[in-house]
């Protein structure tokens, strides 16, 4: 049964990395495409080898695809070469210091490999993208509108969108069904519309380092469509294991 290997939010842990390298491995005959869905580096002095790691996959692993991130992002404004010239974002919600350790944790070389990297990967029916389709910082969450979803999967036409912004694992459905749209103005009103949907989910695919000793990412059957969680203790707990938290079924 062939299966990707999905992977959000390393920020820089080699050894949370290592640990799930290590659990892919084990299923290796199974697994045929790994994705790192950004956050690849953060503000830690381990970002450099990290990368070096991920660009230089040992004999037997796969060659992982990876897109941009959060982390990137600040990366690239910070040099200079980002959407936004100020880090503004960054500087809001972690602080002076977290900034200067991003700018010594990061090198310049490393930022015009970062530069390069795709936005998102699009395969068979799916999406699968750090953010989502608006912006690398939306979060996608289980108390997310469905409507919002709905958009965020229209857009490119996708049936399964995997993200990696919230940290979170989540199974989110929206089942087949119908949208009537009709447009008023103080003039006239335009006749309904009804836009048929079919059935699509998005996946939250959990956060790799963000968690000291524990890393969740997900494994999904491209064939099947089944969704797999996995948690990997790695550290002095060491193990593991399946998850199958965050489920919710929404009626479109």
């Amino acid at each position: 049964m062939t299966k990707w290997a999905i992977l959000s939010g390393i920020e820089g842990n080699l050894a949370a990395y290592e640990a799930v390298m290590a659990d892919i491995k084990r299923q290796s005959r199974f697994v045929q495409a790994l994705y790192i869905l950004g956050d690849l580096v953060g503000s830690t002095k381990e970002s450099e080898e990290l990368v070096e790691r991920v660009r230089n996959p040992r004999v037997g692993e796969l060659e992982p695809l990876v897109c941009k991130g959060w982390w990137e992002e600040q990366c690239l404004i910070l040099h200079g070469v980002g959407a936004t010239g100020e880090p503004t974002e960054l500087m809001a919600r972690y602080g002076g210091e977290t900034v200067k350790l991003l700018w010594d944790s990061v090198s310049r070389q490393t930022v015009q490999w970062l530069r390069n990297l795709d936005f998102g990967f699009f395969e068979l029916d799916c999406l699968l993208i750090h953010g989502t389709t608006v912006s690398v910082s939306e979060e996608l969450t289980l108390l997310t509108p469905p409507i919002q979803m709905l958009d965020r999967l229209s857009r490119m036409q996708a049936n399964n969108l995997f993200c990696g912004r919230s940290g979170l694992t989540f199974q989110y459905q929206l089942e087949a069904g119908s949208i009537t749209t009709q447009v008023t103005t103080l003039d006239s009103q335009t006749s309904p519309t009804t836009i048929n949907v079919s059935s699509r989910q998005v996946v939250g695919v959990g956060n790799v380092g963000r968690t000291p000793g524990e890393a969740t990412y997900t494994l999904y059957s491209p064939n099947t469509n089944q969704v797999e969680f996995r948690t990997v203790r790695y550290g002095e707990k060491k193990g593991f294991g399946v998850n199958k938290k965050g489920y919710k079924g929404v009626g479109v």
